[in-house]
């Protein structure tokens, strides 16, 4: 994922937060992925097939406030998502559409990056892939991505709060300095170190920008309760 983000933070942020809803993109490709052994608590499994996929708007079936938990089932663990429907409905409401349909199921996290996020949901695996549609919620200035929070990735020309299918968990130790650009998902309630095995295959060679894990660390399923 080679698009980039024009931000006063450090270069990890500049490079990571990038695809999503759709397009095109020379971005990193599994070709980057070091071979390694699994990492605790980590299965081997495949390195998942590029899907192209092209969905309509989906309709709204959330309610704003409704209380919602998404379950995320992957080859490193499962964590829980206490979803913002509060603040974020548009977002969640797309989030679970996709879910429901399994949309979900057999994607990878396509990149991780040291001390900073996990970002997965592309189906093309690259960064560049989406559903076929954007939803756009911008944020309030106040938003803030501390550990913890999953947040809607996004190109740098796209509008703030504007989102498709790729989604990253923040992993840095405090707050992760982006600016209030990214529509908010919800937040992890249990499971963080599920996504900490995630984080822990950062690969080293790709240096603090970060790119494809050591191996592939793919979704088996999310299931909204």
């Amino acid at each position: 994922m080679r698009r980039t983000l024009s931000l006063p933070v450090t270069l990890a942020v500049a490079l990571v937060v990038a695809g999503c809803g759709g397009g095109s993109s020379s971005s990193s490709t599994s070709s980057t992925k070091a071979a390694s052994k699994p990492s605790s608590g980590c299965k081997q499994v495949p390195e998942p097939k590029p899907r192209h996929v092209k969905l309509k708007s989906p309709p709204v079936t959330v309610k704003t406030g409704e209380k919602l938990t998404a379950d995320v089932a992957t080859s490193c663990g499962s964590f829980q998502i206490s979803l913002d429907t509060g603040n974020f409905p548009k977002t969640v409401n797309s989030f679970v559409y996709l879910a429901k349909r399994g949309f979900y199921n057999g994607l990878d996290f396509q990149r991780v990056v040291p001390q900073f996020v996990v970002q997965g949901g592309d189906p093309l695996g690259t960064g560049a892939g989406g559903p076929g549609y954007t939803v756009v919620e911008a944020p309030p200035s106040s938003t803030s991505y501390r550990r913890g929070v999953v947040a809607m990735a996004k190109t740098a020309v796209q509008p703030p709060g504007a989102s498709g299918s790729q989604f990253f968990v923040v992993t840095a130790p405090a707050d992760a300095g982006l600016p209030a650009d990214y529509a908010v998902l919800g937040k992890v309630t249990s499971g963080m170190d599920s996504v900490e095995r995630i984080a822990h295959l950062a690969n080293p060679a790709l240096g603090p920008q970060g790119g494809p894990p050591r191996q592939p660390v793919v979704i088996d399923k999310i299931t909204v309760h």
